[in-house]
């Protein structure tokens, strides 16, 4: 999917994915691109609050779709809106080059220990 971290925190989380070989039919960033790049970062950043020993789950991903996009890149920006010790859930912009509002979701993570194993 071409996605590249930018940034990576518990408190802010930021990736890049090309819009080119993302698209449905009709050529514009298909709307599950869009999701999996917000579950990415959201998820990337859930773990880092989650801290060593601990991991996150996604439970819950919702996704509104604002506007399309034909080409260039778009930017995914994770943001907690409530960080617990079991529970973090993020909203995630995804935004195109002229800072357009393409997509918001939410990510909501279980927080749990780490299962032994490899």
């Amino acid at each position: 999917m071409g996605m590249q971290l930018l940034e990576v925190g518990a408190e802010r989380t930021v990736a890049t994915m090309p819009v080119a070989g993302n698209t449905q039919p009709y050529g514009l960033l298909h709307g599950g691109a869009s999701a999996a790049l917000a579950e990415t970062v959201g998820s990337v950043a859930a773990a880092l609050h989650a801290g060593e020993g601990r991991i996150a789950v996604g439970v819950d991903l919702n996704a509104t779709h604002h506007r399309g996009a034909r080409e260039g890149v778009v930017t995914a920006v994770a943001t907690p809106l409530s960080l617990g010790r079991s529970v973090a859930s993020y909203e995630i912009a995804v935004t195109d080059e002229q800072d357009r509002r393409i997509c918001t979701a939410r990510l909501t993570c279980v927080l749990r220990e780490r299962p032994p194993g490899p």
